[in-house]
């Protein structure tokens, strides 16, 4: 056999070429991993193999020149992970991110995909990951609607109207056939706008897309909501607001009453394991470095106030050990941290499509390894 090893490189003009941004596609990719997740064929890194990942922060001051200091969103990871299934693949998602990277015209986070054989370890591909990256957390709340959203819901409330809730709008639109009108909040009102003119362009079956003024006004009367904010405030939304038999997608941080999260509301999660590799890799309270709704009922489980029994997760769900929704009263929550698993898949089917395309450039790692 040649011990040749030669990657196939993808920029980000390959990766778009290959299919990245079809987002029907992709929430079936994220249906089947989850699918994955229930039967157990995975490993990802830590101590439980469901670690998010590694990753380094610097020191808020240095006596070193050249370190980079703490600074928002400031950080370097790498998220690593086998997926077995028709994927059988190994890989990582690695990025650095820094918000200031804005001013300089360049994305909060730059991230590259990198596949291996699951067996020997070689490179496989090495490819832009950003638009793979987004479409994969957008596609999330769109698996989660497709088993636990109500199938008449009419109303969609988008709550963060970023590139993450750009995504998160088109899985659920796809998902939730009968949505007729769609309602968006954002602090920054030109995100709003340019989230609503998407719709209209897009969705021409959506009858009213409603710039509102406020988060209340937003949760109201909706039967399905997306949480995807950023910045050191969480929004806050009261029970009293949220409609029976509502969906509340939650890939950010957010605020929910104690009782009502553990009393009154059904609670999923992604992958419960993951959540707990956080609480074993972090220090106590947890949610004091993640901001995210799982890690508070993580906080209460740990406290005693919640029982592990109340979180289910959604590949158990999908993999038919746990049935999905109930009634069309249960209000359900759906919290969502993101796994490097979701990117191997994505880029793995990129780089599939890619290949039949004859898209990419070959690159050699050797003819043969040096020999010391």
């Amino acid at each position: 056999m040649s011990s040749k090893i030669e990657f196939l490189y993808l920029d980000e003009a390959d990766v778009l070429k290959a299919g990245a941004t079809d987002m029907e596609k992709c929430v079936d990719c994220m249906e089947e991993v989850y699918r994955l997740l229930g039967q157990g064929d995975y490993v990802m890194g830590g101590k439980n193999s469901n670690s998010h990942g590694i990753k380094i922060t610097f020191p808020k001051t240095s006596e070193f020149p050249n370190m980079p200091v703490d600074g928002p969103d400031r950080r370097f990871m790498a998220m690593i992970a086998y997926l077995g299934g028709r994927f059988n693949i190994a890989g990582e998602k690695w990025y650095g991110s820094n918000r200031d990277n804005i001013s300089k015209g360049l994305p909060r986070s730059i991230l590259m995909v990198m596949l291996n054989d699951a067996d020997t370890g070689a490179p496989i591909s090495l490819m832009a990951g950003n638009v793979i990256s987004s479409m994969r957390t957008g596609a999330i709340p769109g698996v989660g609607a497709r088993y636990l959203a109500r199938k008449d819901a009419g109303v969609c409330s988008i709550i963060g109207a970023g590139v993450i809730g750009r995504t998160c709008v088109q899985s659920l639109l796809n998902e939730c056939p009968e949505i007729k009108t769609v309602k968006i909040y954002d602090i920054y009102k030109p995100n709003a706008e340019k989230l609503a003119d998407i719709v209209k362009e897009n969705y021409p079956r959506v009858e009213k897309v409603l710039i509102v003024d406020s988060l209340q006004e937003a949760v109201e009367e909706a039967d399905v909501i997306n949480v995807a904010t950023s910045g050191a405030v969480q929004p806050e939304i009261r029970e009293e607001w949220i409609k029976p038999g509502a969906f509340l997608s939650l890939p950010a941080g957010v605020v929910l009453d104690k009782d009502f999260c553990i009393n009154r509301a059904r609670c999923v999660v992604d992958n419960w394991k993951m959540y707990e590799a956080f609480a074993d890799e972090l220090p106590y309270p947890w949610h004091e470095y993640l901001e995210l709704i799982a890690i508070h009922w993580a906080e209460w489980i740990e406290e005693g106030d919640m029982p592990p029994s109340k979180i289910e997760n959604l590949g158990e769900i999908i993999a038919g050990k746990t049935q999905g929704r109930k009634n069309d009263d249960e209000i359900i929550l759906f919290a969502m941290g993101g796994q490097p698993v979701y990117d191997v898949a994505w880029a793995k089917d990129i780089y599939d499509e890619a290949v039949n395309q004859g898209l990419g450039t070959k690159l050699k790692l050797w003819d043969k390894p040096f020999s010391m």
